[in-house]
C-alpha cells in the first residue's frame, strides 16, 4: 500500500471517529440541560392582546449529545402561550409538543416564547401560569416556568366620536388600538382617576373639544399600552415615542386638560393655529413628560399653562410660534436622556417657516426653565423689527445667557452655568438619574427656587393640589420635605 493510500485511510479513520463521537448521546441521567432562564414572565398584558417575543437559550455543556425525547407545553391551548422551539413551531396539529430534538454537546437551541391570553372574566388582573417540560431520552424532565397576569380590557380601534362621550374609569381598562378622533360637534370627556392606555400606532386626533378634569387625588393617566420592560431597569412606559399624543385642530377650541398625566408620546400635545380671540387650551397642573419629538407646540393659539410640568423631551419641551401665551408657575425641566442633540426648554418666535405669527404675549412668570445645556431658552424673531414680538420673564429661574432687558426680563434669577455644582440644573430636583430614567422635579431645600417666586403671581396650590405658603416657590413643585423622603 503506498504513502497516499495509508494518508487517506488514516483520514478516513479519523473522521469516522469524531463523527462516531460526535453522533454519540448520552442515557445518564447526570447529563442535564442548561438553561438561561428558568423562568419567563410576562408581567401585566391585556388579554386577547398579543404580546411580544420572549426568548431563552438551552445549552447542553455535558461530555455527550442529549436527546429530548419529547418537549411539551403541559396545558396546551389552555393558557394562550405559543412555542417555537428552534425553528419548530408546538402548534395544534401535535398536541403542543415535539419529539426527538438533538443538542449535541457544546452546542445549544433558542426558545421562542409569546402570548395571546384569554379573557379571564375578572376585573382584576390574574396570573396564567404554564410549563415548557424537556423529557431526555434519559427519562429526566427538566421544567421552565410561563407565567403572566393578563388583564380583561375594553379594547377600542379606530374610534371615531361624533356625539359627547366619556370614557374611562369603568371596571375594565380602556386601551386604544388605531387612534382616536373627536368630531368638531362633538366632546371627548375623560373620567377622573382614569388610565387610558394607547397602542404604538394611537393617538387622540381633537376637531371638537376634550376635558380632562381630573383631581389631585384622581389624576388621568393617559400612557402606552406596553407594560413590559425594555430592559430589567427600563420598563417601556419610561420609554418615549410610545404612542402619537394630542392634536388640537384648527377647529378645536375650549380644551380642558386638568391633573393629567401624559408621557411617553411621540408629541405630547400640538395646537394648530386657530383664532386667538379664543381660548385653545387651559393646561392646568398637568405633566408632559418624556416625548420623542415636542412636549407643547402651539402655533398662533391662545393657550393657559399654569402648574405643570413639561419636560425630557427630543424637541423644544415648549414651542410657542406667536399667538397669546401664558405659562405660570412650571417647571420646564430639559434632561431628554435619549439624545445629546436634544431641543431646547423654551422656544418662542414670531414666525414658522416663512410665515409670520404674531406673538401678542409670551408671559412666563414664577417658572423654573432648565437642563443640561448651559442654555435652554431660545427666543427668535423675525428680521423686521415692526411684527410683534412680545414676551416677558417675570420672577423665574432660568438657564440661559444673562440678557440687559429691564423692561421684559424681571426680576429673574440665572443658574450660573460657570459653577460646576450647578452645571447641568440639576441640584434643583430631588432626583435626575440618566442610567436608569427616573426622575422627580420636586425641588430640593437648597434650590434657588425655593422661596422665591412673586406672590403677585403665585398660584394658591401646585401641581400636587398642595396649598402653597406665604413665601411661594418658583417653579410647579411647592418644596415639602416629605416630596424628599417619599420619592427621593
Amino acid at each position: 500500500m503506498n504513502t497516499r493510500n495509508i494518508i487517506l485511510l488514516i483520514s478516513f479513520v479519523c473522521l469516522l471517529i469524531s463523527c462516531t463521537d460526535d453522533d454519540s448521546f448520552s442515557l445518564s441521567k447526570s447529563d442535564i440541560l442548561t438553561f438561561s432562564s428558568d423562568t419567563i414572565s410576562m408581567d401585566t398584558v391585556f388579554s386577547t392582546v398579543p404580546t411580544s417575543t420572549r426568548t431563552f437559550w438551552v445549552y447542553n455543556r455535558a461530555g455527550d449529545g442529549i436527546r429530548c425525547s419529547k418537549i411539551r407545553l403541559v396545558r396546551g391551548n389552555q393558557t394562550g402561550f405559543r412555542i417555537n422551539v428552534d425553528g419548530e413551531y408546538l402548534s395544534p396539529s401535535t398536541g403542543y409538543q415535539i419529539s426527538n430534538v438533538e443538542i449535541r454537546k457544546n452546542d445549544s437551541i433558542r426558545v421562542f416564547v409569546e402570548l395571546t391570553s384569554p379573557e379571564s372574566g375578572k376585573t382584576d388582573p390574574q396570573l396564567l401560569e404554564d410549563e415548557l417540560v424537556f423529557t431526555l431520552e434519559s427519562g429526566v424532565e427538566q421544567k421552565i416556568a410561563l407565567n403572566a397576569y393578563t388583564w380583561d380590557a375594553n379594547l377600542l380601534k379606530n374610534v371615531y366620536i361624533k356625539n359627547d362621550t366619556t370614557i374611562g374609569n369603568g371596571i375594565k381598562p380602556t386601551v386604544i388600538y388605531g387612534g382616536l378622533t373627536v368630531d368638531s360637534c362633538a366632546t371627548l370627556n375623560i373620567a377622573s382617576g382614569s388610565t387610558i392606555y394607547f397602542h404604538g400606532d394611537a393617538g387622540i386626533n381633537v376637531y371638537g373639544r376634550i376635558i380632562s378634569e381630573g383631581t389631585p387625588d384622581k389624576n388621568i393617566i393617559l400612557r402606552g399600552d406596553r407594560t413590559d420592560n425594555m430592559f430589567d431597569y427600563l420598563p417601556y412606559d419610561n420609554v418615549s415615542g410610545q404612542w402619537l399624543g394630542i392634536h388640537f385642530y384648527e377647529s378645536s377650541y375650549d380644551n380642558k386638560i386638568y391633573y393629567t398625566d401624559i408621557h411617553s408620546t411621540f408629541d405630547g400635545i400640538v395646537c394648530d393655529s386657530s383664532d386667538v380671540s379664543r381660548s385653545k387650551l387651559q393646561l392646568y397642573n398637568s405633566t408632559v413628560h418624556n416625548c420623542q419629538g415636542y412636549g407643547v407646540k402651539s402655533e398662533n393659539c391662545l393657550i393657559d399653562i399654569r402648574n405643570c410640568q413639561i419636560s425630557n423631551t427630543l424637541n423644544n419641551c415648549v414651542a410657542i410660534y406667536g399667538g397669546c401665551v401664558t405659562i405660570q408657575q412650571c417647571t420646564l425641566a430639559q434632561f431628554y436622556p435619549f439624545d445629546s442633540n436634544r431641543g431646547d426648554a423654551l422656544y418662542f418666535s414670531n414666525f414658522s417657516g416663512e410665515r409670520y405669527m404674531p406673538l401678542l404675549k409670551m408671559d412666563c412668570l414664577n417658572c423654573i426653565v432648565t437642563g443640561y445645556a448651559n442654555d435652554v431658552i431660545s427666543g427668535v424673531r423675525m428680521d423686521d423689527e415692526t411684527k410683534e414680538f412680545n414676551y416677558r420673564f417675570i420672577n423665574s429661574l432660568l438657564r440661559t445667557e444673562k440678557a440687559e432687558d429691564e423692561e421684559n426680563i424681571i426680576n429673574v434669577i440665572y443658574e450660573d452655568v460657570e459653577d460646576t455644582a450647578t452645571v447641568s440644573g440639576e441640584k434643583n430636583f430631588v432626583l435626575v438619574d440618566i442610567d436608569k430614567q427616573r426622575y422627580n422635579f420636586h425641588l430640593k431645600e437648597k434650590s434657588l427656587a425655593v422661596d422665591s417666586a412673586n406672590i403677585e403671581y403665585s398660584l394658591p396650590e401646585d401641581r400636587d393640589g398642595k396649598q402653597r405658603d406665604e413665601r411661594p416657590d418658583i417653579g410647579c413643585y411647592e418644596f415639602f420635605k416629605e416630596n424628599i423622603s417619599e420619592n427621593e
